[in-house]
């Protein structure tokens, strides 16, 4: 098997913890809906999962979307908030990348759309330093988690074959479309399995 040069992460459940029930908490605070039906209105459709194949192709339009859906006016400011609220930095983990990055490259791939992209420095800091430009959302390239094609348009992007690319997810299903497109999988339970793969890859 061909070197590993070039390591693709995604980030809630393997970079950072990620609790959907804050947010949903949050958010009946903000406008007194209650939870379940704002999580029926916003994430019980089609809306999210298009989001993260690029429709709406816009923060812009995505935050005029959501506040539609939500049935209550929300600026850039209060949904990146709650979205940081919502998440926390896993620091071993976030090591280990900064490790791997001196023996290969890395980039980030997570299924979001524009609005998480443009908010990135605000709800999650640590990815800017790490992967500056290289942090990802699904919407950037049309297509998400688990399709095959996202994962070959990311390893075309930066100039990487998929059979010397590795790819890291908490869901099964998403590590299998990257290794139906060539690429080396690690399905994330703990970081000691984690450490374990980067390890037997030379990669730390």
């Amino acid at each position: 098997m061909p070197k590993i040069s070039f390591v693709v992460f995604d980030m809630d459940e393997v970079l950072y913890d990620y609790d959907h029930q804050v947010r949903l908490k949050l958010l009946q605070d903000l406008t007194g809906r209650p939870a379940a039906e704002i999580d029926a209105a916003v994430w019980g459709g089609p809306h999210e999962n298009e989001a993260e194949a690029g429709n709406p192709g816009t923060a812009e339009e995505y935050l005029a979307q959501y506040a539609k859906l939500l049935d209550y006016p929300i600026d850039f400011g209060t949904w990146a908030n709650i979205r940081r609220r919502m998440m926390r930095a896993r620091p071993k983990v976030l090591e280990l990348v900064r490790q791997i990055k001196q023996k290969a490259d890395v980039a980030m791939l997570t299924n979001n759309g524009m609005m998480l992209k443009a908010s990135l420095p605000i709800c999650a800091p640590e990815l800017i330093e790490i992967f500056g430009d290289k942090a990802h959302v699904s919407a950037e390239f049309r297509s998400r988690k688990p399709d095959p094609q996202v994962y070959r348009l990311i390893c075309q992007k930066y100039g990487y074959r998929t059979d010397e690319t590795a790819f890291v997810d908490d869901k099964s299903e998403n590590v299998s479309g990257a290794e139906e497109a060539g690429l080396s999988g690690h399905v994330y339970t703990t970081v000691e399995s984690f450490s374990a793969f980067l390890k037997e890859n030379d990669l730390i």
